[in-house]
């Protein structure tokens, strides 16, 4: 039995660093530089903290400290306010790079961080279903 391989040799173990379909794979860390906290800041960047970019462009020195990542983030809350969760989604990044860039982006003046109305602010139930069936019986 001859067993010809036409086929490319299957690589060692260890010798590809990405999936040829996927294209180059950076790793969480080269995105954050080492960093797994977002920095001094004593925000909290929940799942459900809703971040909006601030109106001026960043300056030349801010500029220079930031990555396509920080640029794609500043992009996507620019239209409006967004949560953490949809910006995590949104630039196909894990939950924990996201966090450390906003750090990046809050202390650099250039994003600014809300908490979503608390449940207890928000209208009763009743009066609400109350505005509604106002409006339906119009």
């Amino acid at each position: 039995m001859n067993e010809d391989s036409t086929g490319p040799a299957p690589a060692a173990p260890g010798s590809q660093w990405f999936d040829a379909e996927a294209g180059p794979l950076v790793r969480p860390y080269a995105m954050t530089g080492g960093r797994t906290e977002p920095g001094p800041s004593d925000v909290r960047f929940d799942l459900i903290a809703l971040v909006a970019a601030e109106d001026h462009p960043p300056d030349r020195a801010d500029e220079a400290l930031l990555g396509p990542e920080h640029h794609t983030l500043l992009q996507l809350c620019r239209d409006e306010r967004q949560s953490v969760a949809e910006l995590s989604a949104d630039a196909d990044l894990p939950v924990g790079v996201v966090r450390v860039l906003l750090g990046d982006l809050l202390e650099a003046g250039l994003v600014k961080v809300g908490r979503p109305v608390p449940p207890a602010q928000l209208p009763d139930e009743r009066i609400l279903r109350e505005v509604i069936n106002g409006l339906r019986a119009l």
